[in-house]
């Protein structure tokens, strides 16, 4: 009888182990710092201009390829003219004098997030992979603070991004985002239309990008095959 005892002992803590390391959660939560840069009419190279961003995220696990994040984010970036022509009127011929602007994003939405591999810790028959690239789809909304004028709009995110399980609630995550806008002046009310092109819907507005690297904490377990 006491052997049998200790036997159902050992099993019993093996298999509260065992629940504790796969046991997989329906959200996580964390913040993560980056780069911000602008392209538009006065910038077309990546991480010209670019400044610090920080954003807040909450984000919901459906199962290990499936997820929705929703973020608050904050961004600074800046730009110039310099060496591009930018007439005063269509007709002119000589270019006007070099402006610098500096500007803020404020941007809230929701992220769908694609993982290629199963993301998670777990038994080997589940096929998880405690590192995945993914794909992100999403919607937003976008307020643009410059000196000369405050805008808003809608954003469209496009972007993709590595995950990384450094330890069974800990993720480390790098994501980079293009930030399609419905605004023309996130660089300034001179320069958001300085070749007098007409502009709608998507079409000659601005983009933003975020580069970034976040820290997330997962909680609230889906199951608990023990309890104490």
């Amino acid at each position: 009888m006491k052997k049998l005892f200790t036997i159902l002992l050992l099993a019993f803590s093996l298999q509260v182990g065992f629940a504790q390391e796969v046991s997989e959660y329906r959200w996580d939560i964390g913040g993560g710092l980056g780069l911000c840069y602008y392209m538009g009419d006065v910038n077309s190279t990546p991480f010209s201009g670019s400044d610090i961003m920080t954003a807040f995220t909450l984000r919901r696990n459906f199962n290990p390829r499936m997820a929705l994040k929703t973020s608050l984010s904050f961004g600074r970036y800046s730009g110039t003219s310099k060496g591009i022509y930018i007439p005063e009127e269509p007709t002119a011929t000589q270019q006007s004098a070099d402006m610098t602007f500096n500007g803020n994003v404020i941007d809230i939405g929701a992220q769908f997030e694609l993982n290629f591999w199963g993301y998670g810790l777990g038994p080997g028959y589940k096929k998880l992979s405690r590192i995945t690239p993914y794909a992100i789809v999403g919607l937003g909304a976008t307020v643009g603070i410059t000196e000369s004028n405050t805008s808003f709009g809608a954003n469209f995110p496009i972007g993709a991004g590595v995950k990384y399980k450094v330890k069974p609630r800990l993720n480390l995550i790098l994501e980079w985002t293009h930030r399609f806008t419905t605004i023309d002046k996130l660089d300034g009310v001179r320069l958001s239309d300085p070749y007098y092109i007409k502009s709608s819907g998507l079409k000659n507005k601005d983009l933003y990008s975020f580069l970034m690297l976040t820290l997330t904490y997962d909680i609230s377990p889906k199951f608990r095959l023990c309890n104490n």
